[in-house]
C-alpha cells in the first residue's frame, strides 16, 4: 500500500481498537443499576421517551427505533422542542431516558425538571457521576471514562458508540424479559427482507372453499373436476372424520392412465400419507420442503385435518427464497 493508504488504514484500526476497548469496559461496568433500569422500563404502562442533543440525539433516535421494533413503545423527543411545547407528549405513565455525555447539556434542563416535578421515572446515560443529569436521574447509568477516538478527543465518537451499544443492551434485555418472539418481531417488520424471512405458512395459504378436497370413495371423474376447478394440480382425499388420508396429483393421473380411470375411486390411486406442513411453520421452511420433495403445492394440516393449501408461486410472489 501507498504511504497514504497505510496512514488511513492505521487511523481506522486505531479508532476501532479504542471503541472496542470502550465497549469491553462498558460491559464490565454493568451492574445492578442496569437490571433496575430494565425493570423500570418493563413496568412502564405508557411509552419510553428518549431525548438527547446533537450526536446524543441521533443515538436516542436509534434507540427509540430499536425499542419500538422489539415490543416496547418508544418515542424520541427533541430537548429543544420539549421546551417549546413538546413536554406535553410526556405523561406520568411514561419513563424517560436522557442521554448526555457531560450530563450538563443545558437543553435537557427543562425535560429533567419536568420529569422530577411530575414523578416521571428517568434513566440518565452520562459519563459524569456528579453531573446534573446523574444526580437527578432515578437510575443513572455511568459510561466508563474512555478517550474519544477522534484526533484531539473533541468529536463524540467513543462516547456515542458506548451510548448506542448500551441502548441496544437495554432493548435486548427488555425484549427477553418480555418474552418477545419471532412472530412478534414479524408483526412489527411486515416489509422487507426480515418480513419475508418471518412470514408463516398461514400468511400465504389458501383456505376454506379454495381447498381441492373430496371424500373417500369419490370417483376419479369427480375428483378430476375438482382438480380442474381449484387449479392446484392436485386433490386431497379425506377420510370419514375429515383427516387428510391421501393426495392425487397430475403425476398420479399420468401413472394410472387407463380406460377405466374415470370409474376408479380416488382412494385407489392416491398417494397415502402425503407431505404436509403446519400453519405456524415458516414460509421459507415450507418452500425448502417443497423443493426437496419436488412438489409445487403442499397441504397445510392441523392435527391431520386440512386447513389450507400453499403453492410455490405464493411463496415466490411474496419474495420468499
Amino acid at each position: 500500500m501507498s504511504d497514504q493508504k497505510t496512514t488511513d488504514v492505521n487511523a481506522g484500526r486505531r479508532v476501532l481498537k479504542l471503541e472496542s476497548e470502550a465497549l469491553s469496559a462498558l460491559s464490565e461496568s454493568l451492574n445492578g443499576d442496569f437490571s433496575d433500569a430494565v425493570t423500570m422500563l418493563y413496568n412502564v404502562k405508557g411509552r419510553v421517551i428518549i431525548s438527547g442533543m446533537g450526536k446524543s440525539g441521533h443515538i436516542g433516535r436509534k434507540i427509540a427505533a430499536t425499542m419500538a421494533s422489539t415490543g416496547t413503545p418508544a418515542q424520541f423527543v427533541h430537548p429543544g422542542e420539549a421546551s417549546h411545547g413538546d413536554l406535553g407528549m410526556i405523561t406520568n405513565e411514561d419513563a424517560v431516558i436522557a442521554i448526555s455525555n457531560s450530563g450538563e447539556t443545558k437543553e435537557l434542563s427543562d425535560l429533567i425538571y419536568f420529569a422530577k416535578r411530575f414523578s416521571i421515572p428517568m434513566i440518565g446515560i452520562t459519563s459524569k457521576t456528579g453531573s446534573t443529569l446523574a444526580k437527578n436521574s432515578d437510575i443513572p447509568i455511568i459510561l466508563p471514562t474512555m478517550p474519544e477516538a477522534a484526533t484531539m478527543g473533541l468529536a463524540p465518537t467513543t462516547s456515542t458508540t458506548m451510548a448506542l451499544a448500551l441502548g441496544d443492551a437495554l432493548s435486548v434485555a427488555l425484549m427477553e424479559r418480555k418474552g418477545f418472539t419471532a412472530q412478534d418481531f414479524h408483526t412489527f417488520h411486515p416489509g422487507g427482507k426480515l418480513g419475508q424471512q418471518l412470514l408463516r405458512v398461514e400468511d400465504l395459504m389458501h383456505e376454506s372453499n379454495e381447498l381441492p378436497l373430496c371424500g373417500s370413495g369419490t370417483k376419479m371423474r369427480d375428483a378430476i373436476v375438482i382438480m380442474a376447478e381449484k387449479r392446484f394440480g392436485c386433490v386431497g382425499i379425506t377420510d370419514e372424520i375429515g383427516n387428510l388420508s391421501g393426495i392425487v396429483t397430475d403425476g398420479d393421473l399420468r401413472r394410472h392412465m387407463a380406460p377405466d380411470l374415470l370409474d376408479q375411486s380416488a382412494d385407489s390411486i392416491m398417494t397415502s400419507d402425503p407431505v404436509t406442513i403446519t400453519p405456524d411453520s415458516l414460509a421459507a421452511e415450507a418452500l425448502t420442503l417443497m423443493n426437496k420433495s419436488k412438489i409445487t403445492a403442499v397441504f397445510v394440516t392441523d392435527d391431520k385435518k386440512p386447513v389450507g393449501i400453499a403453492h410455490v408461486h405464493d411463496f415466490l410472489r411474496a419474495g420468499v427464497v
